[in-house]
């Protein structure tokens, strides 16, 4: 089959074209859904290198594991969840890795707090849209890997509670009070900064 035929194919029948080693038909996939993907990535790790190896490493796996493709939900919805899934586990090995890298550096210090440096921003480094955003990325940040998840699909990607729940495997209850409790947590958070502008 020529290249031109598979962009008239829907996700389905490019998907059951590529479980027959049709290269071109998953070639085709990509391309319709590769910055969807990334943008997912992205989101959750606010770190486009991150976001480009782990899309990247999505799409190795979707090809590896075609066959476990049942189609009950949809390719986007199924690629969603494999790059969420690849985003969290780097998120969490991260978190474990600060904790560990904390754990020696207060051992090597005796058991005392370490001193960490001041960071001080210069007034006129910015615009206010610019300091915004990174009290936004600072207060996602302490956010739990959970409830961040929740909160960056429903209000950055604009995902629905039944596709997050879908994406993340967690029930549509669990969905709604992580998002609850991630909304109230990130407004107490940036109250402080509302106060001060």
């Amino acid at each position: 089959m020529s290249g031109p035929a598979y962009t008239t194919m829907d996700d389905g029948e490019l998907v059951d074209a590529a479980r027959t080693g049709q290269l071109g038909a998953f070639e085709e996939l990509v391309a319709r859904h590769r910055d969807k993907i990334f943008a997912r990535a992205l989101s959750l790790t606010r770190n486009e290198d991150e976001a480009l190896e782990l899309s990247q490493t999505a799409w190795v796996k979707a090809w590896q594991r075609l066959h476990q493709f049942q189609g009950e939900a949809g390719f986007a919805t199924w690629m969603t969840r494999i790059v969420i899934n690849l985003s969290l586990d780097h998120l969490r090995r991260q978190k474990r890795q600060r904790t560990d890298s904390l754990e020696a550096l207060t051992e090597d210090n005796d058991g005392q707090e370490p001193a960490l440096p001041v960071l001080t921003t210069s007034p006129t480094a910015g615009l206010e849209q610019q300091e915004l955003r990174a009290v936004i990325d600072q207060a996602l940040g302490q956010l739990s890997v959970e409830h961040r998840t929740v909160l960056v699909l429903h209000e950055f990607e604009d995902m629905n509670y039944k596709d997050i729940a879908q994406s993340t495997g967690c029930s549509l209850g669990t969905v709604m009070s992580r998002l609850f409790y991630a909304r109230r947590k990130m407004a107490a958070l940036l109250a402080g900064w509302r106060k001060e502008t």
